[in-house]
């Protein structure tokens, strides 16, 4: 699953790196701890331009009655995702790319309780976690965009921490994930794999980052000097 991660880049970086304009507002601050429920920073595509919004993390479907729903549905697995009520319409004309510079999880330890470890791209550098949204209505004027990140079984640098990964896409890849005249599964189920585990790095982190209160760059820090290929 994903259930944490993290966003470095500011507006102007973000703007740049995946060829977008922002909408009317104002992105938050980078954040190292990002939780479901908040807002976050998602392109998508409006006519003929890719454009860069807030929505909430947490899918809230248009038919849903209770905006909690949002909470179990941070996450949409690739293998289902076709096939799914929730998603399957989505799929075809609503996807959307998640700007990342990495995210968390929790390797479960034999004596009970869990290690935390932060997953990048080697090197560092924004990327894109594949996403669906849409729009809920509470009401006649009030609308809540919302979003999931689409996740596939782990590659073999995750698979000793957790047995699902988020899909990141290559970036030669966004623009079909994005496109709108792309709508058949065969079109873009083959592009939610595991990530290549060589071009990706993580350590473990401290405790500090179990609570989503905790925002700052502290939560990236490694708890041993160096970074580990393995956990």
């Amino acid at each position: 699953m994903c259930g944490r991660f993290v966003r470095k880049e500011e507006k102007v970086l973000l703007e740049s790196r995946f060829n977008c304009d922002t909408l009317a507002g104002i992105l938050p601050a980078p954040e190292y701890n990002i939780a479901p429920s908040q807002d976050c920073p998602v392109v998508t595509v409006e006519g003929d331009r890719r454009v860069l919004g807030l929505m909430r993390w947490g899918l809230v479907p248009a038919w849903s009655d209770d905006v909690k729903i949002g909470y179990r549905m941070i996450n949409a697995r690739a293998e289902t995702v076709a096939e799914k009520q929730s998603f399957k319409t989505l799929l075809k004309k609503s996807r959307c790319l998640v700007p990342a510079s990495g995210f968390y999880e929790w390797k479960k330890l034999a004596g009970g309780g869990k290690t935390p470890y932060f997953i990048r791209l080697k090197g560092g550098g924004t990327f894109a976690f594949a996403g669906l949204w849409t729009v809920w209505h509470a009401g006649k004027d009030d609308e809540l965009h919302s979003f999931t990140i689409i996740t596939t079984s782990a590659n073999e640098l995750m698979s000793p921490i957790h047995d699902r990964m988020p899909v990141i896409l290559h970036e030669k890849d966004e623009a079909r994930w994005l496109d709108p005249e792309l709508g058949k599964p065969g079109d873009i189920l083959p592009l939610l794999v595991p990530y290549p585990s060589g071009d990706m790095e993580c350590w473990e982190v401290s405790p500090y980052v179990n609570s989503y209160k905790n925002k700052g760059e502290e939560c990236i820090k490694p708890v041993t000097s160096g970074h580990s290929r393995r956990p």
